[in-house]
């Protein structure tokens, strides 16, 4: 599993390890990629599967007598299998024939297909059915008789009311309405007893069915954790933990599905399992982008937080690892330049590369360095640490609920400036496309039709200009939503512009700096009333 380069190393290794989860890499990576890519393009066997999309990865590692070379990983399964020959073997293979596995993945397969054979059986049918019909006549009559007994009541009433009844018509007034309502009791305890009776002939087949499902998720989850057991992840260290115990400090304490089976952990437990010394490593992504999300074939990508930051912290004990670039960016010595202040507020045009409010770093943000000279300040919205832009805060408590308020209720009126790659095909428009957290790789956001929220985005082609030497689209962003990541993931996405913005290294290509800037802001004066309309000069 391990290849030496086919030509001589083009950079002598890294002094530490590749931050996993924000990295530009490193150009041995990119040599043994380009590699690995060549090599791919000769298998036609696998072509058509890669090409609909798989996360691929490459381990730079040296031999103990100084050897550079490489290994090779896919996330998952590729050709229904686990390992296959150029790639280094799952950390576990548990689709060995004959492993317990296979053996109980069996019995559930049988479980399921006698489920759905109980379940479109015509007994089951037809007692399903027995009692729809049964409740919908109990209801269809009960409804009819209430209405006879309203009836029955108004008139009864309008007899009262409208001339004076003798001890015997008031006395058979009385009796008619105890009549309707007995009439009414027996039906109603009829039908009770046929729904009832239709339920019981039911329950019989549902009984039957659930136990079977019990049994199925008692076996599911047994295998499910049993799995997880088998994962042994190793580090530099020696030390061995499994899955189960890796998770226990993480809310919740469970591995997500498929956790141990992305690229990185499978180079890393092969390489030390086999003496090699992990120096640089990528992942980069192959073929079609998925419908939900934006992926570029070929570009590099960080690992997967939700499956792989808990597992990655154990397997890199021991390893001298780079700082994440994220909490060394720039803080206090950018320029924070002042737009427009008064007692009330402060608004300030962040560059990219800040903070809006403090993180769980050390790094500076505009409201940390507003404060160090003023009082008090209280952050109204925020930008993206990339989108350079307006940004308001507010002196007082009052001041800054009133201001939510405007934002959240969408009072406000933003326009943003974005160079993208390529041109739209239409000069203006409007991109709706729901949006959802990745739950598994935060803070990306994908396309979620079914359960995410409405995102709306206006935008327009000001002009087409180039950009070092390739043709970029200079357009006006105005956000009807506010959603995370809503106006980049619109502009990269397929079925939005199919056009990222300048720099986004999330969905698009890395650069200098994200090329979005919140250019203008028109609000209301938390306390006067009077309309602001500001604006922040675009720095590219």
């Amino acid at each position: 599993m391990f290849y030496a380069f086919l030509q001589s190393p083009c950079s002598a290794p890294p002094q530490r390890f590749t931050y996993p989860f924000s990295y530009q890499p490193h150009p041995l990576v990119e040599q043994a990629a380009a590699e690995m890519c060549a090599y791919i393009e000769t298998q036609s066997a696998w072509c058509e599967e890669l090409a609909a999309g798989k996360m691929l990865g490459v381990l730079v590692v040296s031999r103990e007598d100084g050897t550079l070379g490489y290994l090779a990983a896919y996330s998952g399964l590729l050709m229904g299998q686990n390992a296959l020959p150029y790639f280094v073997p799952a950390v576990y293979d548990f689709l060995q024939p004959d492993s317990y596995f296979v053996e109980n993945e069996a019995v559930l397969n049988r479980l399921n297909a006698s489920i759905a054979e109980m379940e479109q059986s015509v007994e089951y049918r037809h007692a399903r059915e027995a009692l729809a019909n049964a409740e919908t006549a109990a209801e269809t009559e009960l409804a009819a008789m209430r209405q006879q007994l309203l009836s029955a009541k108004a008139e009864r009433d309008r007899r009262r009311s409208t001339s004076a009844l003798t001890p015997e018509e008031e006395a058979a007034l009385v009796r008619q309405s105890q009549r309707m309502k007995a009439d009414f009791q027996r039906l109603k305890k009829q039908h009770q007893q046929l729904v009832a009776q239709a339920q019981a002939e039911l329950s019989i087949h549902t009984a039957r069915i659930d136990a079977l499902k019990t049994q199925r998720r008692q076996l599911s989850d047994h295998l499910q954790t049993w799995i997880f057991r088998q994962f042994r992840m190793i580090n530099v260290l020696g030390e061995t933990a499994d899955l189960i115990d890796i998770f226990k400090s993480v809310t919740p304490p469970v591995p997500p599905a498929g956790a141990g089976e992305c690229a990185l952990p499978k180079l890393l437990q092969y390489a030390f399992l086999h003496h090699l010394r992990p120096l640089c490593f990528g992942e980069f992504w192959w073929g079609k982008s998925p419908s939900h999300e934006v992926r570029h074939h070929r570009h590099f990508y960080p690992s997967c937080t939700g499956k792989c930051k808990p597992i990655l912290a154990h397997m890199l004990r021991g390893l001298e690892v780079d700082d994440n670039p994220l909490a060394a960016a720039p803080g206090s010595e950018l320029l924070l330049p002042i737009i427009y202040e008064d007692e009330q507020i402060v608004v300030v045009n962040k560059p990219s590369g800040m903070l809006s409010v403090p993180g769980t770093s050390e790094q500076s943000s505009a409201q940390s360095l507003l404060a160090a000279a003023r009082a008090e300040i209280y952050s109204v919205h925020r930008l993206d640490m990339d989108t350079s832009g307006i940004l308001v805060f507010a002196k007082t408590k009052d001041a800054q609920a009133r201001l939510q308020q405007q934002f959240a209720e969408r009072q406000t009126k933003k326009s943003y400036v974005a160079l993208v790659e390529g041109t739209p095909c239409d000069v203006q428009g409007y991109v709706r496309l729901p949006l959802s957290p990745d739950l598994l790789d935060r803070p990306r956001q994908v396309v979620d039709f079914s359960n995410g929220k409405p995102a709306v985005t206006q935008y327009k082609v000001v002009r087409t200009e180039q950009l070092e030497g390739r043709t970029v689209s200079r357009l006006q962003l105005h956000p009807h939503t506010g959603r995370t990541h809503q106006l980049r993931l619109h502009c990269a996405h397929a079925e939005g512009l199919a056009c990222p913005i300048v720099g986004d290294a999330l969905y698009g290509n890395a650069g200098q700096r994200l090329c979005l800037h919140a250019e203008r802001l028109t609000f209301k004066h938390p306390v006067t009333g009077s309309f602001l309309r500001l604006q922040a000069e675009c720095p590219f």
